[in-house]
């Protein structure tokens, strides 16, 4: 049986959406993941135009409320928050075996040129791959 987890930002534009398609990518058959926002706005141009860099189309992810999945009643094994917001105030889902907390960098708030930001947002992307990576790694279903 799959392990639904869920990785929070605070808008669910950009960092959220990188680490649950990092997760789809490297361990769907072992994870549900979804992602969602406390406050959510549109995908974030510099998140899709570096996924898509990477091989990943992300720009058909709707971003959404974390309020909305917690009134569905969704339940999760683990929630990842990405963001201090998100693990400041995320709502306490039932249920959730692990919270983990893992902050990155916001491209919604780099300052620059076009090309300035997305080289940043191509760091939060490299490092939020690493780390779903090593966490896939640490937590390998076995089977």
């Amino acid at each position: 049986m799959k392990k639904r987890v869920l990785f929070i930002c605070e808008h669910n534009s950009a960092r959220s959406q990188i680490a649950a398609a990092y997760l789809r990518k490297y361990g769907s058959e072992d994870y549900d993941v979804e992602s969602a926002g406390l406050e959510p706005t549109e995908l974030n141009p510099l998140a899709v135009a570096v996924m898509k860099e990477a091989g990943i189309d992300i720009s058909d992810q709707k971003p959404q409320s974390v309020f909305d999945l917690f009134r569905q009643g969704k339940l999760y094994q683990t929630i990842i928050t990405v963001c201090q917001p998100a693990a400041d105030q995320c709502p306490i889902f039932p249920g959730v075996a692990k919270r983990l907390h893992w902050p990155f960098d916001d491209p919604a708030q780099f300052t620059g040129t076009w090309e300035q930001n997305l080289s940043k947002t191509r760091q939060v992307r490299d490092r939020i791959e690493i780390t779903v990576k090593e966490w896939i790694s640490e937590n390998r279903i076995p089977g």
